[in-house]
């Protein structure tokens, strides 16, 4: 695997060609990445997986025309047809007037900070066979579970590098760790299933197998012999394992190509406040050894923290250089890159941590729904309105009362949004974080 001041000079070479072919800007990103994993199931090893990879994106501008091409091929001869395509490309591409570089002004200077993503280590097959089958045995162990899809290790490394013609050039090293567990239990057609799993960059922040397996059997059983939800308006306690999808709708609806198409449900609401004045969401693209840490954006502008929700309403929109022009506004430093144009994205985030135990939060339901589980992606943009597929367990009389399955909640996100409350249990596991949350007033309907 390349290094990343190797894999600098790799994107660097292929931007300056870009400009030497008649480009009047480019900019490259090379990306690799080698990863293994190892499967067990049933206490024997079902797979071993090693892969390598890497890829080369090149953009390039010529006036307001713009194109963009990618290979996995690091031949010479190959990169420099690739360059002469993508220019050729450019030329007979239609004008768009925002198409352009980051402003130079605004890009990343001085010397990417550490932000302690890569421990380092190399892939040791045999301790991810060891690990698999822990967390495996753990799963198996709990009473009630009868039966296992697997555990799985995996370890990867990866490189990310982006240099522009106009003056950045930025790139860092990641380390993986990933750990996880599926079971099933009773047996016929009353069988369910449950899963546990955790990622980290550190070995050393991976939570253990035992947990992470007892998690997933204890999960299953519970699911066990389930009955009918309520039906009607009632309250909704979601699950932390799935409660950051609420975030990730509000983040589709603050996106700034979202907004500069006019497929927002939020347009004309930027000034209203959504939330509870004591809702705070936060974006923390710099925390040491975060999931999706990035000093850089995928246009070489610098990243900060910010409270995308700040007492109850959005604070501003989240924009990439394109959106931003035609928004007349400011990029934001959420620009994501993958083989083409940019798009847009966050860091690190997290609803903050309310004031009352999650016990506390369904103490006064006389019967609602808890939800551990989502399904499909009944979600209009424009609207805003939600219907979703979901398991979990019925609430009666301030306690979880038994599993339910095959029923759906419904509602409207400004509602939604309007209506939530968090629980005090926010912990910080995934990329998206959020504590136990409460919603008021969602329609639940079951088969």
């Amino acid at each position: 695997m390349l290094t990343v001041a190797e894999a600098l000079d790799r994107a660097q070479m292929l931007c300056d060609a870009a400009t030497r072919a008649g480009a009047d800007a480019a900019d490259a990103l090379y990306y690799c990445n080698a990863a293994t994993s190892v499967s067990m199931r049933l206490g024997a090893l079902e797979d071993v997986e090693r892969s390598e990879g890497q890829d080369i994106s090149l953009r390039v501008f010529v006036g307001q025309r713009s194109a963009s091409v990618s290979t996995a091929d690091m031949d010479p001869g190959e990169l420099a047809g690739l360059v002469e395509r993508c220019v050729a490309m450019a030329r007979e591409a239609p004008e768009d007037p925002y198409a352009g570089l980051a402003p130079e002004t605004l890009l990343f200077k001085g010397t990417v900070p550490d932000l302690d993503l890569d421990d380092a280590s190399e892939a040791d097959p045999e301790a991810l066979r060891a690990a698999a089958l822990a967390v495996e045995e753990a799963a198996r162990a709990v009473v009630g579970v009868t039966n296992s899809e697997g555990g799985s290790a995996s370890h990867s490394r990866t490189r990310f590098a982006l240099a522009t013609s106009h003056g950045f050039a930025g790139g860092y090293g990641a380390s993986g760790h990933s750990l996880s567990a599926s079971v099933i239990a009773g047996e016929g057609a009353a069988m369910q299933r449950d899963y546990g799993w955790h990622s980290a960059h550190h070995l050393s922040d991976l939570e253990s197998a035992g947990d992470i397996g007892a998690r997933a059997g204890t999960r299953a059983v519970a699911r066990l012999t389930p009955g009918r939800a309520p039906v009607g308006k009632v309250p909704v306690i979601i699950d932390p394992r799935v409660g950051g999808s609420i975030v990730g709708h509000l983040l589709g609806a603050i996106a700034g190509p979202a907004v500069a198409r006019g497929t927002s449900f939020l347009l004309g609401k930027e000034d209203r406040q959504l939330f509870d004045s004591g809702i705070v969401i936060r974006d923390d693209p710099h925390r040491p050894r975060g999931l999706r840490s990035r000093a850089f954006d995928g246009e070489g502008l610098p990243t900060a923290a910010r409270d995308i929700v700040a007492s109850g309403r959005i604070t501003g929109w989240l924009l990439d250089t394109a959106s931003a022009r035609q928004l007349g506004l400011e990029p934001t430093g959420h620009a994501s890159r993958g083989g083409g144009a940019s798009g847009v994205s966050a860091s690190n985030l997290h609803l903050a941590a309310g004031t009352v135990t999650p016990e506390a939060l369904m103490a006064d339901v006389a019967e609602g729904v808890y939800i551990t589980e989502l399904i499909g992606q009944g979600v209009n943009p424009v609207t805003g309105d939600y219907s979703r597929g979901a398991s979990g367990f019925v609430i009666r009389d301030g306690a979880m009362a038994g599993p339910i399955a095959e029923f759906t909640i419904a509602g409207n996100l400004i509602d939604m949004f309007a209506a939530l409350i968090p629980a005090d249990d926010l912990e910080f596991r995934h990329a998206t974080n959020v504590p136990t949350l409460r919603i008021d007033g969602m329609t639940v309907a079951s088969s």
